[in-house]
């Protein structure tokens, strides 16, 4: 590995540790539950099972290519290793944030699709959907979370949490903490006695999607 690799994964990794950190700070995950990955060339980086994320170092560092097979480190990749290397083999994603954020969970116990109360979903590519339930770990779930990912950036896991990706970890987080806030949206609008929210047309998501290739992120 040349000096310029090395680094490369090194702030790679720094970013991983320091998103996943991230994730916890902001209530998206609970204990260990949750993960994070970058890809660095054919390298990708992943946080490992089972340790807190307060906890994690340098020293932790772990790397598989992408049939995954530990390339870097001793400790063993997330359980959800699959779910990663799905979303690497199959996009152009740098970037993978998986958590277990409290109100999309929740959404995903409710409905196919997350109801398009607002505009944020077309930052996501669109309605936002539910991966069908397969245990957790398993390349069923993987297969799942692509039917759901289909033209998409996020989507819901069935009874589980959280997808999303990036062209780095600072977007994929992104989309993760938007992904969230539109599911509390929601639960908070459809909660309201005799009173249904008012959704956005597929035209108006259109309309939305076509601003952002215009003008880029609202704000």
């Amino acid at each position: 590995m040349s000096d310029q690799q090395r680094d490369a994964i090194e702030r790679a990794w720094d970013g991983v540790v320091a998103t996943a950190r991230r994730t916890a700070a902001e209530g998206l995950v609970v204990g260990t539950s949750g993960n994070v990955s970058a890809r660095v060339g054919t390298t990708i980086l992943v946080t490992p099972s089972g340790v807190p994320y307060d906890r994690l170092g340098p020293k932790d560092v772990v790397g598989v290519d992408p049939e995954g097979n530990r390339v870097l480190g001793e400790l063993a990749p997330t359980s959800e290793l699959p779910l990663h290397l799905a979303v690497y083999r199959n996009t152009d994603a740098a970037a993978v944030v998986h958590t277990h954020a409290v109100h999309a969970t929740a959404v995903s116990t409710l409905v196919p699709e997350i109801p398009s109360v607002h505009y944020a979903a077309a930052m996501l590519g669109g309605p936002v959907r539910v991966a069908a339930y397969a245990c957790y770990g398993t390349e069923e779930l993987a297969v799942n979370m692509l039917a759901a990912l289909r033209d998409r950036t996020g989507c819901l896991l069935q009874n589980h949490g959280t997808v999303t990706y990036g062209a780095t970890l600072d977007q994929a987080y992104d989309r993760t903490a938007q992904l969230e806030w539109l599911c509390r949206l929601w639960l908070a609008a459809s909660s309201v006695p005799g009173r249904s929210p008012s959704l956005l047309s597929p035209e108006q998501l259109d309309d939305v999607r076509e601003a952002l290739k215009g003008y880029g992120q609202p704000g």
